[in-house]
């Protein structure tokens, strides 16, 4: 008998819909405003149900079907809204209660167990009664004595009812810590977080989002993400009053791995921001933005980003041969619903190929979304009353056809796109130009670091980037210059004052070099380099006694380091104690069996140990 004929029932039918589907969020203690756990739960909500999924506003999911093919997805089927419509409209049979399938089960607490390291917010936020999203960002210091790597993490916000979705962004220079609290509350305010600049792929490039119901992400045992030590985290909360004061008090779980990362995936954002001039009474305004891959990539997953103007989202691939593959599709914007999208299986992009994405806005009295009320020209900020247009892909580089990072060689045509956007923007001349610094290219590096420190001439990283560039080409007095002005600008920058601390020696200005690695070892008295170069300065200067704690601890920090070992051996018999040299150069050659210098130096203590014999 055909299903459309089948007397309906909630016990066969509806049962598995509602907890595969609904029961996730509308259960005792989640986001979702009450429960859809038993049959009487799901009567009293019949015809709101038929509603809500008739016009796919629930369960939450915007990708329109046959543009990319995501796991998790949440989307139900023509047949399947059909058929809640058709039992509730023959009156909501329950059925026999032994054709129920098993209730769902839920964890309760931290889902993977205990974390390895729990962050929590320093004071809890007060979130006022008055209607009106807001967008909050807190600040979550993490003190790590040594690098770890997070296979996954989880966010307890405390009050699931008030947070509607959470991102977590890595903090490594700390300087949002000085945001926090700058309006008398705890944290700051803004839609969307910028860190400092550093050249660095952070987050590791992950799509570090949470939203409540989903299960946790568990990245592949091969990339998981870094967090090093002196990191905070921010913890970007989506939050949506409730008519009533209400408390906040996140906490972030974090589980790690003793395996680091051994693929390294990358985030290229196609984006047109500076283009974002919408005008009141809009509905046909859009932004576009494309990127063609200098190499091949796997397609791991997509993040659209916009406000609440937002409308329709595409995303596509114009591969070599001319073919249009579509990435993603989104023909209702709703940023309450906004999610990253994985792919069930990774797209193979080659190189050659075009990526491209168009993002239409709706700046009409017709958009319930719309926060101005008459609409009013918006233009792009990290405000919600702002608006922004991205599309983020999160791609796994072909490192099979170049020596180098392959993230590098995107970076550069990303970088390079996004002068052609902006010619006199900060963050494409200071990314492009690090990412040529790593690729052993210094001399094309200096224009765009040079650039990037007359564009924004307090960026204390930019400044030390660009005298590591003059240090790279030997040009040690323009480089020294460059460290003092980042000095100046931040007296604790420890990169600058290690780096001026090399270029002094370089420049044989070593009593002024070693007086900087002082400065630097009171705060980094870990740093093996520095240790290292305070030795070999002092030894130089005859000051062996001085140079002997610094060579020694240098081979506590690296104590299979053949070079350091030697040179605390040197040491050791320049002031007179050959029999203390004798065992610390033995060490150093078994370390390295080819070390010249420590054979020679071993052979000489020994003699001279036979000549006070």
């Amino acid at each position: 008998m055909p299903l459309a004929a089948q007397a309906l029932t909630f016990s066969k039918n509806i049962a598995p819909l509602v907890y595969e589907h609904c029961a996730p969020c509308h259960r005792p203690g989640e986001a979702a405003p009450f429960s859809l756990l038993t049959y009487r739960d799901v009567c009293k909500r019949g015809s709101q149900i038929v509603q809500v999924t008739r016009q796919r506003y629930m369960p939450p999911w915007m990708p329109e079907p046959g543009y990319g093919d995501f796991a998790g997805s949440l989307r139900l089927s023509d047949s399947q809204i059909d058929m809640m419509a058709r039992w509730v409209s023959q009156g909501m049979p329950e059925g026999d209660p032994a054709d129920l399938p098993p209730a769902p089960r839920f964890t309760d607490g931290w889902q993977l167990g205990t974390p390895d390291l729990i962050v929590r917010m320093s004071q809890v936020y007060r979130l006022k009664a008055a209607a009106g999203d807001v967008f909050r960002n807190f600040v979550l210091p993490v003190n790590l004595k040594e690098t770890k790597y997070v296979r996954a993490f989880e966010l307890r916000p405390g009050n699931k009812r008030v947070v509607h979705h959470a991102n977590v962004i890595i903090d490594r220079s700390r300087l949002l810590r000085r945001r926090d609290g700058e309006d008398g509350q705890p944290g700051f305010g803004g839609m969307d977080v910028v860190t400092e600049v550093t050249g660095e792929f952070d987050p590791d490039s992950h799509f570090l989002f949470w939203k409540p119901g989903s299960p946790v992400q568990q990245e592949p045992a091969d990339m998981p993400w870094k967090l090093d030590p002196g990191s905070d985290l921010i913890v970007n909360l989506h939050l949506q009053p409730t008519g009533k004061p209400e408390i906040v008090d996140a906490e972030l779980g974090l589980y790690f791995t003793g395996q680091a990362p051994s693929l390294h995936p990358m985030l290229l954002q196609l984006e047109h921001d500076g283009a974002l001039d919408i005008p009141p009474g809009s509905r046909s305004f859009a932004v576009t933005d494309h990127l063609k891959l200098p190499i091949a990539v796997s397609l791991l997953a997509i993040y659209p980003h916009a406000h609440f103007l937002g409308k329709q989202v595409d995303a596509w691939a114009e591969l070599p041969d001319g073919k249009r593959l579509a990435l993603l599709k989104i023909d209702r914007w709703d940023i309450n619903w906004q999610a990253s999208y994985r792919y069930r299986q990774p797209i193979a992009l080659p190189a050659g190929t075009t990526v491209a994405m168009r993002i239409g806005y709706d700046n009409t009295v017709t958009n319930p979304r719309n926060p101005n009320n008459p609409p009013k020209e918006v233009r792009a900020g990290n405000r919600s009353e702002d608006e922004m247009g991205h599309v983020w892909l999160q791609v796994l580089p072909d490192a099979s056809t170049t020596d180098d990072d392959p993230r590098l060689i995107l970076q550069q045509a990303l970088m390079r796109r996004r002068i052609e956007k902006y010619p006199a923007d900060f963050v494409a001349h200071f990314n492009l130009g690090a990412a040529l610094q790593q690729l052993d290219r210094p001399e094309e590096a200096l224009s765009y670091l040079t650039e990037a420190v007359r564009i924004q001439p307090s960026s204390v990283t930019a400044r030390n980037n660009l005298a590591v560039d003059l240090f790279a080409l030997d040009r040690f007095e323009a480089a020294a210059k460059e460290f003092h002005q980042a000095l100046a600008l931040d007296p604790a920058y420890r990169n600058a004052r290690y780096n001026l601390a090399r270029t002094l020696s370089a420049q044989g200005k070593n009593a002024d070099a070693l007086t900087e690695l002082r400065i630097y070892l009171e705060t980094n008295p870990e740093d093996f380099e520095a240790h290292s170069l305070a030795g070999r300065l002092l030894a130089a200067a005859g000051k062996f006694d001085q140079a002997i704690p610094h060579f020694r601890r240098a081979a506590e920090l690296e104590p299979e380091n053949s070079n350091v070992l030697t040179n605390l051996g040197a040491a050791l018999a320049s002031a007179g104690d050959l029999a203390g040299a004798v065992p610390v150069l033995e060490r150093a050659l078994k370390a390295d069996p080819s070390n010249e210098a420590a054979r020679d130096n071993l052979a000489r203590a020994r003699r001279g140990l036979q000549g006070k014999l």
